[in-house]
């Protein structure tokens, strides 16, 4: 396991390196006409997704939202993401969509763990 703030070794084909965190996340996916919600904790953050170990049982390619309590920020910080990858409960999230004040908490998360 890395430490807290540890830079992880990033995959070649990362466009932004991913730094380890351990947050409590609630993810909301709309299926059926509703709203199914599931928590997780977060492994590793970086400027344009994160990976999170979750209790629910999600699909590669689905669209969820995302509630990620952000080091630096007062409120969670709400942002869509896609699954991109899934490995048993383990799952790769990339974020969509984000506006302005979304990044700008994102990208402060991410410099604070960077040192």
């Amino acid at each position: 396991m890395t430490a807290p703030g540890r830079k992880l070794d990033p995959s070649p084909a990362r466009r932004y390196p991913r730094f380890a965190v351990d947050l409590r996340i609630k993810v909301r996916a709309y299926r059926n006409g509703q709203f199914s919600t599931c928590w997780g904790r977060s492994i590793e953050l970086g400027c344009d997704g994160m990976g999170a170990t979750l209790t629910g049982n999600l699909e590669v390619g689905e669209i969820v939202s995302l509630e990620i309590p952000l080091p630096l920020s007062p409120q969670p910080v709400k942002i869509r993401a896609a699954i991109r990858f899934r490995q048993g409960q383990r799952y790769g999230l990339e974020f969509l969509l984000i506006n302005d004040a979304q990044r700008q908490a994102v990208d402060r998360a991410c410099e604070m763990l960077a040192k």
